[in-house]
C-alpha cells in the first residue's frame, strides 16, 4: 500500500478547472508537495514556448489538494502548475486538463459550452436493443480518410471532420466511401483507436506526414490535436471531435473510444509522476516502476486517486462527448473493483454504453491475479456488461497471432472443433463442448454472451488477409477468399459481440515497401496503414458477403441471444457420427424454445475441409440463406429433401420454412 493512500489524502471532489466568466477555480491533487503555484501564459496559441506572464501562489486545501480562484475572465488562457516536491520545482500539465495547447504541453481555460456544435444538446445515441446486437468496426482516425482515393475533401483527410462528410465515392466510380460506406455496411459501432491526447505525433508540424496508433497516453481528458484542423487551438479539437460524434450518431452509428489507462508514454517525467512522485505507478520489490504493460510502467488502478482519475475520465468522455462505449487496452492491468466502479457509474448515464477490453497483461505485474481483470476473472463480474476479447476465437479460427506459420480452423489446421464450438456459444458454459480440447480455456470464462468479444483481426498483428497468405501462399486467391468468408461467418453468426478490423471485409493488407507484411504497424507510414478504398470496388463480393452476414445477424435474434440460459435452451450441436461423418465439420441448430421470438429453426454448418461434407438434416423444408457465394436474409434456394452437401471451405446457414 502506498503511504499516500489514506483517508487524509483520498479526495472525492472535483479536480481541474471550473470556469466562470467572473472567476475561474483551479484545484490539483498534490498531497506531498512543499508548494504549488499557478503559471498563466496568456492567450497566444502560437506562442507556446513563452515564459509565464503571471505566477500566483495556490492555497493548500483539504485531503492533499491545492487551489486558487482567479477572479477575472480567463477564457482562452493557457496554464500549468509549478509544483515543488523534495525541494525541486517542476512545471506540470494539469492531469485533469479538459483543453490543451499544441502537443498537450499546456492546459487551457475554456468555456466548454462554446465547444458544442449546433444542437449538440439534442444529440442522441442510436437505439441498441442489447449489447449482443452490437457489430463493432475498429478504425484509426487517420487511416479512415487519408488514402488518395477516399473521396474525402483534402482539408479533412486524416481528421475528425472526415467522419462528417457525406456523398463521398471512389473517384470515377459510384462506390461509396467514408461515413456513407459505414452506414451501408451495416455495423452499429465505430471503434476509434486512441483519440485522447497522446505523445508521439508532433502536433506543431501538421503538414509533415506522421503516424502513430496512439497507445502513448499523455493527457486523459482532452482529444488528440493531430486529428484537428488546428492543433494549436484547444477549442477547435474539442468542437471537431464533438462534430464527429454527432455526425456518426446522425448516421445511425455509435462511437467507441479506445482508452489506454494501463500506462503512460513517459514514466518518471510524466505529468502524473511530476505531480505526485511514485504514487500513480506500481513498483516492484526493488522500488522500481513495474512493467506489466511492456511500455515501461503501469498505472496502479487499485489506489484510490488513480481509480478516481480513471473513473472520472471515462465518465467525462461519456457525458461531455456522448461516447457510447469504451475499450480498455491491457484491461488485465486494471483491478476488478475499478472496472466495477466504471460500470456502475456508466449505468447511471446509460446502461447501453459498452465496456470491453483485452483480458491479459503485457508482462509480469505486482497486481494480484485474484484482483486482475484478466479473461479468467470475467466470471467475477457476475452479470455486468464488461467483456473481454476472445483469443480463443481469434487463434482457433486463423492460427496463432505470433506464430506466422501456425494455421487455424479455416486455413488448414485440424482438431479445432471444440474451440469453434466455444466461440459459437460466446465463451459461456454449454453441454456438448469438450472444454479440455479448447485451445486456451478449460472452462467457460463468460457468465453471459455479452461478456465475450468474438474477433479474428484487430490493429495488432497481421491482418486476416495477410495471415491467410502467409499460412497458405500455395493456395489460389479464390481459395483464400473462401477462407476469409468462412472466418467472417463464424464470428458473425456466433453468440457474443462481434468485432472486426476496418478493411477486413475488403481483404485489407499491410505491405511494407520491401513487399513483406507488417505485423506491428504502430508507427508505419500511411502507405502501410491507410484504408485502400479501391479494394472496396475490387473485392465487392467479399464486402457484400459481410453486409449479408451483418444483415442476417440483425434480423434474427437467434444470433444475438442475450443470456447464457437462452443459449443453453435454444442451441444444440449436431453430432459427428450421427448427423455427419466428416471430421472438422461443426454444425449446430437453434430452435426457439424460450418463446422470445428468436426465429424459425436455423441450422448453421461450417466445413473447413478441402472436400465437401454431407449433413443429415433429419427433416425437410429448408431454405439456404448463406452459402459459399452469398450471404443475407433472402432465400438463395430451397433444399429438396432432408439433407445437404456442403462444399469445401464454406459456411451454410439454413432456415426452416
Amino acid at each position: 500500500m502506498n503511504l499516500l493512500d489514506n483517508e487524509y489524502n483520498n479526495y472525492d471532489g472535483n479536480l481541474g478547472v471550473e470556469y466562470c466568466k467572473d472567476g475561474t477555480k483551479f484545484i490539483v491533487w498534490a498531497p506531498n508537495a512543499n508548494n504549488v503555484r499557478l503559471a498563466l501564459f496568456g492567450k497566444d496559441e502560437k506562442n507556446y514556448t513563452n515564459a509565464p506572464e503571471e505566477i500566483l501562489d495556490m492555497n493548500r486545501g483539504v485531503q492533499g489538494t491545492w487551489n486558487i480562484e482567479v477572479k477575472r475572465n480567463l477564457e482562452g488562457e493557457f496554464y500549468n502548475y509549478l509544483i515543488i516536491n523534495s525541494g525541486n520545482e517542476r512545471e506540470v500539465v494539469d492531469p485533469y486538463a479538459k483543453a490543451l495547447g499544441v502537443n498537450g504541453n499546456r492546459g487551457m481555460v475554456i468555456d466548454l459550452k462554446k465547444t458544442d456544435p449546433i444542437n449538440f444538446e439534442e444529440d442522441r445515441k442510436p437505439e441498441l436493443s442489447s449489447a449482443t446486437a452490437a457489430v463493432i468496426y475498429e478504425v484509426h482516425v487517420r487511416d479512415f480518410s487519408i488514402n488518395e482515393n477516399s473521396g474525402i475533401s483534402s482539408n479533412k483527410k486524416g481528421k475528425y471532420t472526415a467522419f462528417c462528410e457525406h456523398g463521398t465515392t471512389i473517384p470515377g466510380k459510384y462506390t461509396k466511401t467514408g461515413i456513407d460506406y459505414l452506414m451501408e455496411l451495416g455495423i452499429t459501432h465505430v471503434h476509434l483507436l486512441p483519440a485522447f491526447d497522446y505523445e508521439t505525433v508532433d502536433e506543431s508540424k501538421p503538414d509533415m506526414p506522421q503516424y502513430n496508433w496512439g497507445y502513448d497516453p499523455k493527457n486523459y481528458f482532452a482529444p488528440e490535436g493531430s486529428y484537428s484542423t488546428n492543433p494549436f487551438n484547444g477549442e477547435k479539437r474539442i468542437r471537431e471531435f464533438k462534430e464527429m460524434v454527432k455526425s456518426i450518431h446522425k448516421a445511425g452509428l455509435r462511437v467507441v473510444m479506445d482508452m489506454v489507462y494501463n500506462h503512460t508514454y513517459k514514466s518518471h517525467e510524466s505529468n502524473l509522476n511530476l505531480a505526485v512522485p511514485g504514487y500513480y505507478y506500481r513498483q516492484d520489490q526493488n522500488g522500481n516502476f513495474s512493467n506489466g504493460s511492456g511500455c515501461g510502467n503501469e498505472l496502479a488502478s487499485e489506489r484510490y486517486m488513480v481509480r478516481k482519475l480513471i473513473v472520472d475520465s471515462v465518465i467525462y468522455w461519456a457525458k461531455e462527448y456522448h461516447i457510447d462505449g469504451f475499450r480498455f487496452d491491457l484491461m488485465g492491468l486494471h483491478d476488478i473493483e475499478t472496472m466495477k466502479q466504471i460500470r456502475a457509474e456508466l449505468d447511471k448515464i446509460d446502461t447501453s454504453i459498452l465496456m470491453y477490453g483485452e483480458g491479459w497483461t503485457g508482462g509480469w505485474t505486482p497486481l494480484s491475479g485474484e484482483e486482475s481483470s484478466v479473461k479468467q476473472n470475467i466470471v467475477k463480474f457476475d452479470k455486468m456488461q464488461i467483456a473481454a476479447f476472445s483469443d480463443d476465437t481469434r487463434d482457433s479460427v486463423k492460427g496463432h497471432v505470433f506464430n506466422i506459420n501456425e494455421k487455424g480452423y479455416v486455413n488448414g489446421r485440424t482438431g479445432l472443433e471444440e474451440s469453434i464450438k466455444f466461440c459459437i456459444v460466446g465463451a459461456t458454459g454449454k453441454q456438448g463442448i469438450n472444454y479440455d480440447k479448447v485451445i486456451y480455456s478449460r472452462f467457460a470464462w463468460a457468465n453471459e454472451p455479452y461478456q465475450c468479444i468474438n474477433y479474428i483481426s484487430a490493429h495488432d498483428n497481421y491482418t486476416l488477409w495477410d495471415k491467410l497468405y502467409l499460412t497458405n501462399n500455395e493456395s489460389s486467391q479464390e481459395k483464400r477468399k473462401n477462407m476469409n468468408k468462412l472466418a467472417a461467418a463464424i464470428v458473425l453468426t456466433s453468440q457474443g459481440i462481434p468485432f472486426f478490423q476496418a478493411g477486413e471485409e475488403f481483404l485489407r493488407t499491410k505491405k511494407n515497401d520491401d513487399g513483406s507484411f507488417s505485423h506491428d504497424s504502430y508507427n508505419a507510414p500511411d502507405s502501410v496503414n491507410n484504408l485502400e478504398w479501391d479494394r472496396v470496388f475490387e473485392y465487392k463480393e467479399i464486402v457484400n458477403y459481410y453486409k449479408g452476414l451483418i444483415k442476417l445477424r440483425k434480423k434474427y435474434k437467434a444470433f444475438r441471444m442475450n443470456s447464457s440460459e437462452e443459449i443453453r435452451k435454444n442451441l444444440t450441436f449436431l453430432e459427428y457420427g450421427e448427423d455427419f461423418y466428416k471430421e472438422n465439420v461443426v454444425a449446430y441448430k437453434i430452435e426457439d424454445n424460450s418463446e422470445k421470438n428468436l426465429c424459425n429453426t436455423i441450422v448453421v454448418i461450417f466445413n473447413p475441409n478441402d472436400e465437401e461434407a454431407f449433413i443429415d438434416l433429419k427433416e425437410c423444408g429448408w431454405s439456404v440463406l448463406v452459402n459459399k457465394e452469398r450471404a443475407g436474409v433472402d432465400e438463395i434456394y430451397a433444399i429438396e429433401g432432408n439433407s445437404i452437401t456442403v462444399p469445401s471451405k464454406c459456411a451454410h446457414v439454413l432456415i426452416k420454412k
